[in-house]
């Protein structure tokens, strides 16, 4: 089960971040904030994480921090929308800066800490157990877009409490070309009304197996599938994990889908973060096309998982942060090579 996040959205702003400048880093190609940027709400932590290969105290972790490291390995700048405490270091502030993520969205309250999560995977690395969560701040996040934003292209929407992610929505000017969502069972639980209401408003919903059949009411994927495209948006993900992830739009009443293989590593140190790493990289890719078709989809899904390699290989950001573009194209020619079938010499 992904991390549970209870949210108010009764808040009074106190603290703004201010504009922190825009630097190159090597081997990339980095935007300041522009209407090709992605606005991305969604949490900025720190994360403790137990795994049978090692442990780390009190990394930066968080869905926002992610994807906006992720989508900096394609030079698409971000801004994130999120809210942290006195305690999150100024040095971590400006690497993100550095790496083309606009931070005028991020609060900081005044004596406020940051959210916290400690977890223990188990020796498969895919069930974990959640050993400690505390919100803190995030407790009373009221997600803002700043003025400036408002006009965006690419919105990516957390896994915050639906009504929030209905909230910003209604705070842009413009209807962007492409928003995602991302949500999870524990609001399927407690706010399914509200989170089928935003589902309605967005172009690609992303979901996991288990909740797109909570969601859907239906045991097979692809029946799972056809009930939530008819819900309202384009696109649907469903992520499956080490198992790759399936891309499924339908069109003239005919379902259409693709499905993208995880790519087999020989060491998985830590997968915290490969799903919002995946997002990140997605969302940026089609940024960077300017293209939202389903061909383009398809090439972002492959992206995403490439990227989301890196993340699993390494604690928290570790990974990402690391990715150049040649090693970001070795990668992705291993997702061709692994996927490449001409099917020559193949008969029924």
């Amino acid at each position: 089960m992904r991390k549970d996040t209870s949210c108010s959205h009764l808040v009074q702003r106190p603290h703004r971040l201010p504009e922190a400048p825009t630097f190159a880093l090597a081997n990339f190609f980095f935007m300041s904030w522009t209407d090709s940027s992605v606005v991305v709400v969604g949490t900025v932590a720190f994360d403790s994480i137990k795994t049978p290969f090692g442990e780390r105290a009190r990394i930066v972790g968080g869905a926002g921090t992610y994807i906006g490291w992720s989508a900096s390995r394609l030079g698409v700048g971000t801004g994130l929308v999120s809210v942290i405490g006195e305690d999150f270091q100024q040095s971590e502030l400006d690497l993100m800066s550095q790496a083309g993520m606009a931070l005028e969205g991020i609060d900081r309250p005044v004596g406020g800490k940051s959210f916290f999560w400690a977890g223990s995977y188990h020796m498969d690395m895919n069930g974990r157990d959640t050993l400690e969560t505390e919100l803190n701040v995030l407790a009373d996040f009221n997600p803002e877009i700043p003025a400036a934003w408002r006009g965006a292209k690419y919105l990516m929407l957390g896994n915050i409490d639906p009504n929030l992610q209905a909230s910003v929505l209604d705070q842009m000017t413009e209807r962007p070309e492409l928003v995602v969502l991302d949500t999870m069972n524990f609001w399927m639980d407690i706010a399914m009304e509200p989170l089928k209401a935003v589902i309605a408003r967005v172009d690609v919903l992303t979901i996991n197996d288990e909740e797109a059949r909570q969601l859907s009411g239906e045991r097979s994927l692809i029946k799972a599938a056809r009930a939530i495209l008819a819900m309202g948006p384009r696109y649907l993900v469903i992520k499956k994990g080490e198992h790759g992830a399936l891309l499924f739009h339908e069109e003239g009443g005919k379902l259409q889908y693709f499905f993208c293989p995880a790519l087999p590593l020989e060491d998985v140190v830590d997968p915290t973060g490969a799903g919002d790493t995946f997002a990140g990289g997605f969302i940026a890719h089609v940024a960077r096309t300017g293209s939202t078709d389903f061909e383009t989809l398809k090439q972002g899904i492959v992206v995403g998982s490439a990227l989301a390699s890196f993340t699993c290989e390494a604690f928290g950001t570790e990974g990402i942060r690391a990715v150049t573009r040649e090693a970001l194209d070795a990668r992705i020619a291993e997702f061709r090579r692994m996927m490449d079938w001409n099917g020559a010499g193949v008969e029924a």
